[in-house]
């Protein structure tokens, strides 16, 4: 067994954390974060940004200069009037390598002005309030919704309604497949600027889920609740029906896709060729063991070809479009889990796969870009350790691949310059809040930018500890966080809480600073509580069969591994096995129940915040890709329905949700609620009005003093 232990300097009167410094929604939350610097490029010159200033800095040195500042820029300009200045530089752009100019904006225009003489070059109408909108910088042309509908506007300012039947029943230009597939908009411009792809559903089959929305308490005008329904389709029900549109900005012509029938079909991932005259688009069948790269003509939407086909006998989830190489528009980078971990494989325009350009028993994270001059792409993986994340330079003709990021352990994440010559290396160790170094991708040479202090000096912090038990299986890996109790005696017996969440697409425990701690965890440190975090088979980053250990099950080896956690815990003499708390939230909120309820006399006390109770009532897309439907698998959903085991409820729960959850809607808790009535046992209940999935702003730190309260309660 693996036993990492990040020690912290033992505190003598120093000062205690409160939620208000911890949780996000806190009043003192940003002054708790470490210190960062906003960060962009101007072709490969590096430009920090502020509210007020924007400074040039030296890719070699790391020395800064003023590039411009905001009240010289709006005053040159003649922006002035409030209704026209800028307010703020933190969100300016540089579309133009070599030129001067900045893009900003304000409440009525996009502009782009030349800092070096302060004068506007360019401007046009910003539709700050679009339900959905993207702009090319190339043609300058923008696309974006409004009242449901699409509508373009050019250079020049000429604006064209594109569609006119929008509504919640038909959406256009936005994400569709409920933002599965990698999906987060539905507005897709070629290079040139000249066609735009959008998404169009039809969603008028799709059953509406009643939400409600609660008057506000100053609301006067309002007295009754008035309906907000959602169209949510659920596992196993009729869906929705899509179709990709694309516009001619020179004619206004829109043609669709000749794509067939689209009943239970999936369409991601859309993409362009170099040409800007062919899209690309994966096509998935319902069971979403399928996929096909299909090529589509962009003149008349005729089928062209299929350029890639992979099938899985449980699941294949394509998450990112194709990537052509800058400087061959013949050859293009395709994503795969094909061999069994996700990574990258160069193919032509012919359908032939080239080569697989990264491999081994790890995954690529993310396509950072490419080093055009040299043909080589930079990427993000976790090559060197499944919980860290860093950063690497692949040579496309060799396949030689070269880890280029500042000190090799932590989490990394990149911002590549236009060129590909240089790279932002933004990252955190578990001892280290955050560095940032500027990287030179071919000389692989790093110099340090920045440093943060540790914002939680002079604070009461833990001791965060990482190791690795076995799973289930008796084989695989399973990483863990511990946040030992403030002041921890080795002597003593101590509440434990196990926080989980155990889904795909997502993990808990890696080497960024604290081990990934959630700040939580602190504070229940603090009160004299250990915490124990766990990522169980099915999470991400390990691959393609550690998380499709679950298929058809969810919920059955996560529970077994998260056991093989408690398993360990009573190896320790210091945690009290009879004060036995979990916690988690929407998966990890169904992992608790399920917890609960499998093992009663284990776990003494737990809080589900938005929790799935049966996966039959979740959505269609995430639903059916990991249980199948209900009625193909009609076995996998009563085993892990949580409905049957209200009657196994034996410790305190609580279960948490909010009122206007689109997510994990509110039929899961009172389903469950009315079973636990009928079967006469007792959760708690606990409902926040006008929130949905989680709770926002300040509401954040009310619902983690609630969480708090009731482990204080019935476990301390």
């Amino acid at each position: 067994m693996l036993l990492i232990t990040l020690v912290m300097l033992p505190a003598v009167a120093q000062q205690q954390f409160t939620l208000e410094d911890l949780n996000f929604g806190g009043t003192n939350y940003r002054k708790m974060i470490p210190k960062n610097r906003s960060l962009t490029w101007w072709g490969d010159q590096l430009v920090r940004l502020s509210s007020d200033t924007c400074w040039t800095v030296n890719t070699a040195t790391g020395k800064e200069k003023v590039l411009f500042t905001r009240d010289k820029l709006n005053v040159g300009a003649g922006l002035v009037a409030d209704s026209l200045k800028v307010n703020s530089l933190n969100m300016a752009y540089f579309p133009y390598p070599g030129k001067p100019l900045v893009l900003l904006s304000n409440m009525n225009e996009r502009m782009l002005i030349n800092f070096k003489t302060r004068k506007v070059e360019w401007s046009q109408s910003s539709n700050a309030y679009a339900q959905a909108s993207e702009w090319n910088k190339q043609s300058r042309a923008e696309a974006y919704v409004e009242n449901d509908n699409l509508y373009v506007i050019d250079a020049t300012g000429n604006k064209r309604q594109v569609t006119s039947d929008g509504s919640r029943d038909m959406v256009y230009g936005q994400s569709v497949h409920r933002n599965e597939f990698g999906i987060d908009g539905g507005l897709f411009w070629n290079p040139q600027g000249t066609r735009l792809a959008f998404y169009r559903m039809d969603q008028s089959m799709v059953t509406d889920y009643p939400l409600i929305t609660v008057p506000e308490l100053d609301d006067s005008a309002h007295v009754i609740a008035t309906p907000a329904p959602e169209k949510y389709p659920m596992a196993g029900q009729t869906s929705h029906l899509v179709w990709v549109g694309v516009l001619d900005m020179a004619t206004g012509d829109t043609v669709y896709l000749k794509a067939g029938d689209p009943t239970d079909r999936y369409f991601s991932n859309i993409s362009w060729n170099p040409d800007g005259n062919i899209v690309y688009m994966m096509e998935g069948n319902r069971d979403q063991n399928v996929v096909d790269l299909v090529a589509y003509d962009a003149v008349t939407g005729n089928r062209i070809k299929t350029h890639y086909h992979e099938a899985h006998p449980k699941y294949v989830e394509p998450q990112h479009p194709i990537t052509f190489l800058p400087w061959d528009k013949e050859k293009f980078l395709l994503w795969s889990e094909k061999d069994g971990y996700n990574h990258l494989y160069l193919y032509d325009t012919a359908g032939k796969q080239v080569k697989q350009l990264t491999s081994g028993k790890w995954v690529v994270m993310e396509l950072l870009g490419f080093d055009t001059e040299k043909q080589a792409v930079i990427i993000s993986a976790n090559a060197d350790n499944p919980i860290q994340q860093n950063l690497y330079r692949v040579d496309v003709a060799t396949g030689k691949m070269t880890r280029i990021d500042e000190g090799g352990k932590g989490w990394h994440s990149g911002r590549l310059s236009d060129s590909g010559r240089w790279l932002v290396d933004y990252y955190q160790e578990p001892d280290v809040p955050r560095n940032i170094a500027i990287v030179d991708t071919r000389a692989n040479k790093q110099m340090r930018y920045f440093t943060a202090p540790d914002p939680w000096e002079g604070y009461t912090v833990p001791e965060y500890r990482c190791g690795t038990i076995k799973a289930a299986d008796n084989s695989t890996d399973l990483y863990y966080r511990m946040v030992m109790p403030v002041d921890f005696d080795p002597t003593k017996k101590y509440p434990t809480v196990v926080y989980v969440y155990g889904g795909p697409h997502a993990h808990n425990v890696d080497a960024r600073w604290h081990w990934g701690s959630r700040s939580w965890e602190t504070y229940m440190a603090q009160r004299g509580y250990l915490l124990f975090i766990l990522d169980n088979r099915g999470s991400e980053n390990r691959g393609r069969d550690f998380e499709q250990a679950t298929f058809r099950h969810l919920g059955q080896v996560e529970m077994q591994d998260q056991m093989r956690g408690v398993d360990f815990l009573r190896t320790l003499n210091y945690v009290d096995t009879a004060r036995l708390g979990v916690h988690g939230w929407s998966f990890g909120g169904f992992m608790t129940i399920t917890l609960m309820t499998n093992y009663p006399d284990v776990f003494k006390v737990g809080v589900a915040g938005g929790p799935v109770i049966d996966w039959k009532w979740y959505e269609v897309m995430y639903g059916e890709r990991y249980m199948d439907t209900p009625q193909t698998n009609p076995e996998g959903y009563a085993q892990n329905s949580l409905i049957h085991k209200a009657k196994d409820l034996k410790g305190r729960l609580q279960i948490i949700i909010g009122l206007n959850d689109p997510t994990v809607v509110p039929q899961h808790a009172y389903s469950f609620l009315k079973a636990c009535i009928a079967a006469g046992t007792q959760p708690d209940f606990y409902v926040y009005p006008g929130q949905g999935h989680n709770m926002m702003g300040h509401q954040s730190v009310h619902l983690h003093e609630r969480i708090t309260r009731y482990f204080d309660d019935y476990l301390k």
